[in-house]
């Protein structure tokens, strides 16, 4: 049985009442992502399909002890794309949702992005979110974005903020306060993004980007910590009460992911926001509950 934090529980139990659901599996020979998904399959949200390497996924049933488990299992030969494969079948009816196993991260989203397989909403940008908890925090946090876009524009980062409004809501999350981090907390010509995050709060103050309480600029340790905010006579009524940042670049946005994933042993799921589809996101070598709750949040954001 997997643990994780009460606050997930909502997403969880929001799963449960939406599945069980058909997750396509790609790359299926993950010993963690396996664990994951049978997991959530005897939380009675998931079905699994697996798809990719036969030899090697059925090796990994069997050591894990896997083999008598209800699945499907749709073997795709060397010049076959999985992705693809598992994006037909999902637009046939025959799957509900994508999910990443042992696959590269570019080799999992080209086939989402590519137009051609109409999964993007019309108008929508699509965007990563990852939604954490620790020990340190009393809430889940939510960070974007941290797998696509390398530098927003203030543009993408409007499009960021509305995706994880939305996905928060789906969370039960009724309206998140969100932060536009920065390197420091004034305005400075010489720090764009920083300028740039005063202009997208102007804009949310005159015409709302989406229904949440935002933020910028405002550095990290303001963010996280109303002390913090206390001790530098920073007047923000949301420090250490955030629920998401929306972070300048992929690297800041990587680097808080994998500080928390390392140092605070934190809890995580990862999920696509601007899809038509629901789309789990788990690394390779992120732990069978970071795969549980992963599913379990793409299947919660479905709603």
């Amino acid at each position: 049985m997997l643990t994780y934090p009460k606050e997930f529980e909502n997403i969880v139990e929001k799963a449960k009442k939406l599945g069980p659901k058909k997750v396509a599996v790609v790359g299926a020979n993950s010993a963690n992502i396996l664990r994951g998904v049978f997991a959530a399959q005897e939380a009675g949200f998931a079905e699994p399909i697996l798809i990719g390497n036969f030899r090697k996924t059925k090796e990994m049933l069997e050591e894990l002890g896997f083999a008598d488990r209800q699945y499907d299992f749709y073997p795709t030969g060397n010049n076959a794309n999985p992705v693809q494969y598992a994006i037909e079948m999902i637009q046939a009816g025959s799957a509900d949702v994508l999910m990443r196993g042992n696959i590269q991260t570019r080799d999992f989203l080209l086939p989402v992005m590519n137009s051609s397989n109409h999964l993007i909403k019309e108008g929508r940008l699509v965007t990563h979110i990852s939604v954490m908890k620790s020990d340190e925090y009393d809430r889940l946090l939510a960070v974007s974005d941290c797998t696509l876009l390398v530098e927003p524009s203030i543009e993408q980062r409007k499009e960021v903020i509305r995706n994880m409004t939305e996905a928060l809501k789906n969370f039960g999350i009724e309206k998140p306060n969100i932060a536009l981090l920065s390197l420091v907390e004034k305005p400075s010509f010489h720090m764009k993004d920083t300028v740039e995050a005063q202009t997208i709060v102007m804009h949310h103050n005159e015409e709302p980007i989406a229904d949440c309480n935002l933020f910028g600029p405002i550095t990290y340790d303001l963010i996280i910590s109303k002390e913090a905010a206390e001790l530098k006579h920073f007047e923000c009524e949301y420090s250490g009460r955030f629920d998401g940042i929306v972070v300048p670049s992929l690297l800041a946005g990587n680097l808080i992911c994998k500080f928390w994933d390392a140092h605070l042993h934190s809890y995580a799921c990862g999920v696509l926001s601007g899809t038509k589809i629901p789309v789990a996101i788990s690394g390779r070598s992120e732990s069978p509950t970071h795969a549980f709750l992963s599913l379990a949040g793409s299947i919660a954001m479905a709603d």
